[in-house]
């Protein structure tokens, strides 16, 4: 009885909904688009004048057994960590595990707080890899619970290691497990020797899926902007900070105080595992950030105009203007992002040191010109991806070269042109063009590094524009 009453009341609320509709639909939905009908002329007349936006189109969700759960806590600076996240990406995906977003380092020597959403956008980073590989904002709930009372295998896994590694070694810990925490991220994905479609993952997390935050990315238009605005710019990666100094401990042209103050905080660091270093030696051989002088002698050398914007992309310059002044007396248009944008503009920035550093590596993007003082996790990621972008023009110092020309043009052994001429020609071929990566086996601290040229990704251009230093 109860069935046939509802049924009843439901039929009768159905029909005179229809009628309703009949009545009435047209005059409500007048100029709506149907999904059934054409559209009448007033809705065409209002597309021709609004140009239609495409709707994002998501890949499709890939479908595989989980194997399991994959923590991972990045360490170092914000483009150690980038790379990291690539390779994190990569692995989950070939172990058919769930990547959980990964944790940034808040520990290291630039303690940022920032967290992944902070910095990348995640939704975009979770949706724009869901075909290859399910990521998690937290681990489910009773396996959260487990982690949060310390009941999760963690450890580093080896560097520069082949994925093979992992299939073998750290896919039958997931399973033991259900979740493994890898504590370390830096370079633990061999550069070479990997399947194509493991190289080609890498660059798609690395080029589209690592998007930063709305915030970061209109605020780096607004500095390129700002710069475009006056011409041509160069992005100089001038690595001089405190921190680079005292962990490289490279002190050319240091006071005994900056001395003594560089190595204190070398000694405070216990991970930074070289303590006695000779500054001197370590210059000659080429492993020391050029100094803010010496780089000011490279420039001119390389024929920059000096009417060109060179933007600083870097932290604090140890030891200031004092350190500065030859460089900025040789290039008066020097420019920071703290020149260009009001304080207003940086204040939530402030004590973040990666959202700096994104900013930078947007800005080092968009320049004409890339030039790296130092081969640091920066220059290296900023360089592939310019490749990337076109083979952007990055010149690579060869620093040992350079030193050495320094110091005999400094002595008078070498004139003026003859140290111009013999920079020059040092650099021709070191200026980002296509050319493949150096593989030394065995060895891979020496060899290049594959996000610095991820050659699997890129496509020769032979018609690109000219970029040559002499015709900016």
């Amino acid at each position: 009885m109860i069935r046939a009453t509802t049924s009843v009341l439901l039929w009768t609320c159905i029909v005179q909904l229809t009628a309703l509709g009949d009545t009435w639909g047209p005059h409500l939905l007048k100029g709506w688009p149907s999904c059934f009908s054409h559209q009448d002329s007033s809705v065409s007349v209002i597309e021709d004048k609004v140009p239609s936006v495409p709707a994002r189109v998501l890949p499709p969700k890939r479908v595989y057994k989980n194997n399991g759960y994959l923590m991972v806590s990045c360490n170092g600076g914000l483009n150690q960590m980038r790379a990291a996240i690539c390779d994190m990406v990569t692995i989950a995906r070939y172990l058919n595990v769930t990547l959980i977003v990964p944790e940034l380092d808040k520990t290291s020597f630039w303690s940022d707080p920032s967290e992944f959403q902070d910095i990348f956008d995640v939704d975009h980073f979770i949706m724009s890899l869901r075909d290859e590989v399910r990521i998690l904002k937290e681990l489910p709930p009773r396996l959260k619970r487990r982690v949060e009372i310390g009941m999760v295998y963690s450890m580093p896994p080896i560097s520069w290691s082949d994925i093979s590694y992992y299939h073998n070694q750290i896919l039958p810990l997931i399973k033991k497990y259900k979740v493994v925490h890898l504590n370390k991220t830096d370079t633990r994905l061999a550069n070479n020797g990997q399947p194509l479609e493991i190289q080609k993952l890498r660059c798609r997390v690395n080029f589209s899926a690592l998007r930063f935050t709305s915030q970061i990315e209109e605020l780096g238009k607004r500095v390129v902007k700002l710069l475009r605005q006056n011409g041509p710019f160069i992005v100089l990666h001038l690595r001089y900070e405190m921190d680079m100094l005292a962990f490289s401990g490279c002190t050319q042209g240091c006071n005994s105080e900056e001395v003594e103050e560089l190595t204190r905080m070398r000694y405070a660091y216990p991970w930074w595992k070289e303590k006695i270093i000779n500054s001197d030696l370590k210059r000659k051989d080429g492993f020391c950030p050029l100094t803010p002088e010496e780089t000011a002698l490279i420039l001119r050398a390389l024929d920059i105009d000096n009417s060109y914007q060179i933007y600083i992309a870097a932290g604090e310059i140890y030891g200031g203007q004092r350190r500065m002044a030859t460089l900025a007396a040789a290039y008066p248009k020097l420019v920071r992002k703290e020149t260009l944008l009001e304080p207003s503009d940086l204040g939530f920035f402030q004590n973040h040191s990666s959202q700096m550093a994104a900013l930078d590596y947007l800005v080092s993007l968009e320049s004409d010109i890339f030039i790296p003082t130092y081969d640091g996790n920066m220059a290296k990621v900023v360089e592939g991806h310019r490749r990337f972008l076109g083979f952007k023009q990055t010149i690579l110092l060869e620093r040992r070269l350079l030193v050495d020309l320094i110091d005999q043009y400094n002595s008078g052994t070498l004139s003026w042109y003859e140290f111009s001429d013999a920079v020059n020609e040092s650099h021709e071929s070191r200026k980002g063009q296509p050319t493949q990566r150096l593989v030394i086996p065995d060895r891979p601290k020496e060899e290049d590094y594959f996000y610095a040229n991820p050659e699997e990704c890129l496509q020769p251009s032979y018609s690109r524009l000219d970029l040559s230093v002499g015709g900016l």
